[in-house]
């Protein structure tokens, strides 16, 4: 039997928080978390750039099991980009995963799903985690096009890696009409989806591939809805964008298993 997949929850934080805020945020999570929930669940932050530095050491000094996550990086090593940051200097930061393909970046930044399989690549050669998005509009839903759209765009994603470096990163389905919409995907939509990933994955890298990758669910996760999410087979943790910027309502959202209190 293959080992259970560990729940992974991620705040992606996207253009919150300065420096102070972000210390003052993680320091109350760390307050609401406890070692038995460190054990069920892995838990990332994803500051802002600027806010790095400051998260990273507070996570090394306080010792607080929880990752440093960004939330973009270019593709390239180094060189004149300017305003960019190379994977390399991510990971001096310990930063351990690095979301690639927001739906943000695809929409409103123009990121092809080329462009994404570039940055999935780099990050797994700086020995980062890629947390991979994937999602369709409200109108390609509604088309019908819910399947093609979100199974092309993992095998974009995931072309030119090999089969255990699919199964040790992290796909995130995000519908992109649920994103800061109040919308959520059902539960059971939610699962559907996320079972479409992992048989995408199974026919692009096999089996154990997809046994191993972890799918998150992103769009609109609150406390109040994430324990009937994270109950579905395939979906193995949580994207979470505006509850994540608040310390109390993510780390509910990281104890679903005690439910909503």
């Amino acid at each position: 039997m293959p080992e259970p997949r560990k729940p992974l929850i991620s705040g992606n934080w996207k253009m919150h928080h300065n420096h102070f805020e972000a210390i003052q945020t993680v320091q109350k999570l760390a307050y609401r978390l406890t070692k038995d929930d460190y054990e069920a669940v892995d838990v990332s932050v994803h500051p802002p750039f600027t806010d790095l530095r400051s998260i990273q050491t507070l996570l090394q000094s306080e010792e607080i099991p929880v990752a440093l996550g960004a939330q973009n990086c270019h593709w390239e090593e180094k060189g004149a980009f300017t305003g960019e940051v190379a994977p390399p200097m991510l990971a001096k930061l310990d930063v351990t995963y690095v979301i690639a393909g927001h739906s943000e970046r695809r929409e409103l930044f123009g990121e092809t799903d080329d462009v994404v399989n570039q940055k999935v690549r780099a990050i797994v050669k700086s020995e980062m985690t890629p947390i991979l998005c994937v999602g369709e509009t409200l109108e390609e839903r509604e088309a019908g096009g819910t399947e093609d759209k979100v199974s092309g765009q993992v095998r974009a994603g995931l072309a030119g890696l090999k089969a255990e470096q699919v199964g040790a990163m992290v796909i995130a389905y995000e519908p992109i009409w649920a994103i800061g919409t109040g919308r959520t995907a059902t539960p059971d939509d939610a699962q559907a989806t996320c079972a479409l990933v992992r048989a995408t994955v199974r026919e692009v890298a096999g089996g154990d591939a997809a046994e191993a990758v972890r799918i998150q669910y992103g769009g609109s996760v609150k406390p109040g809805n994430a324990a009937e999410l994270m109950a579905q087979p395939d979906i193995d943790g949580a994207l979470v964008g505006g509850a994540s910027l608040d310390a109390d309502d993510f780390a509910r959202i990281v104890q679903w298993r005690h439910g909503d209190s």
